[in-house]
């Protein structure tokens, strides 16, 4: 079903930038507050056991990364400087990382490291209120971990954790890059799901254009192409960045893995055709939109003067034989009301007879 929309509204996210000045490394957060503090959940897990935290103290991470095993640290919320900084110091990330991480303007991007990889990803779905929220991910994937920052609470992840959960698969029996690679795809595969909805409006919006075009079907053309293009800049990154990490000859990548972001990058392929096709076809329902508004104006006008042509000779015989003047032929004859009446209305039906035979009607 398609999402309805209560009003036109802006999807590009403003841009903000640091103040000038600031030594690179600067770890300052740039974006919108979204949540009260900062979370931290853990989920540890090998082939047989899994255990799910939530960390309330920086100083229990260290013990559960030095159980044998995967960690996957997922931390909501990037407004806490401190403790991002933190945290990128117990798992030795670059200041630049560390920075980036918290600036939530990031392009998708990934960024080879001897320890780490950071992979910078966007993340769409749905606000409440039926608009589209992007939101930036980032992962950090090591040897025996992956962190994923996150701005606010609400993720596609689900469908992962209940995989780890109930063992699902190979994900408990391969290591990080595995985990990193089925975080990358679901975000991916979310893409298909908010395009689906799009494709439903669209066939809605040809719909009601067809039969009445109003000026809300164009205010939500325009926000759809708006979101459309938000969606292509999210999406067209995310190619280099799998494709990336599918060629790479880094050992935290292992050759058992990277066939698998070759999967991940034909999908960002298909989603990008799919979002090609789209902003064609806003394009073409804008242009159906106007030339069915321009129809529709051409009927009106045409049954506006069709009006105008009829009572124009009406007007000419009630103005000539309301002319006061005592000689006129007529004036005084005592049929020559109803004979003008019936002369009158001769012409109309003479009229709209004509106007039948050429087609005008």
């Amino acid at each position: 079903m398609a999402r309805k929309r209560k009003k036109s509204r802006r999807t590009f996210k403003s841009i903000r930038l640091k103040k000038p000045g600031l030594p690179p490394g600067s770890v300052v957060f740039d974006g919108q507050r979204k949540v009260e503090e900062v979370t931290i959940d853990s989920i540890h897990y090998d082939a047989e056991n899994l255990i799910e935290t939530r960390i309330t103290d920086p100083s229990q991470i260290d013990p559960v990364r030095r159980k044998p095993g995967t960690m996957w640290l997922d931390v909501i919320g990037l407004h806490d400087t401190e403790m991002i900084d933190s945290l990128g110091g117990m798992f030795d990330l670059h200041p630049l990382v560390r920075e980036d991480l918290v600036s939530t303007g990031q392009r998708p991007k990934v960024e080879f490291f001897d320890d780490y990889v950071y992979i910078v990803v966007k993340m769409v779905s749905w606000l409440d209120d039926g608009g589209l929220a992007v939101e930036q991910v980032s992962l950090v994937v090591g040897r025996g971990f992956v962190l994923s920052f996150q701005e606010r609470p609400g993720d596609v992840f689900g469908p992962v954790r209940e995989r780890l959960r109930s063992a699902l698969g190979r994900i408990r029996t391969l290591e990080s890059d595995y985990l990193a690679y089925a975080l990358l795809d679901i975000i991916v595969d979310n893409y298909f799901v908010v395009l689906g909805s799009y494709g439903d409006q669209l066939d809605d919006l040809e719909e009601v254009i067809l039969e009445d075009p109003t000026p809300e079907n164009q205010a939500h053309l325009r926000d759809l192409r708006r979101d459309l293009i938000t969606l292509r800049r999210a999406v067209w990154p995310v190619r280099e960045v799998v494709a990336s990490l599918e060629r790479t000859e880094s050992k935290l990548i292992s050759a058992e893995v990277r066939p698998f972001f070759r999967d991940v990058n034909d999908h960002a392929v298909q989603i990008l055709d799919i979002v090609e096709s789209s902003r064609d076809v806003v394009g073409g329902l804008m242009d159906l939109y106007l030339s069915s508004l321009s129809n529709r104006m051409n009927e009106i006008m045409k049954v506006l003067t069709l009006f105008g042509t009829i009572f124009l000779p009406l007007s000419f015989l009630t103005g000539l034989y309301g002319m006061n003047f005592d000689d006129m032929p007529e004036l005084h004859y005592r049929y020559g009301y109803p004979i003008l009446l019936l002369v009158m209305t001769s012409v109309v039906v003479g009229l709209l007879y004509y106007f039948k035979r050429k087609n005008w009607l």
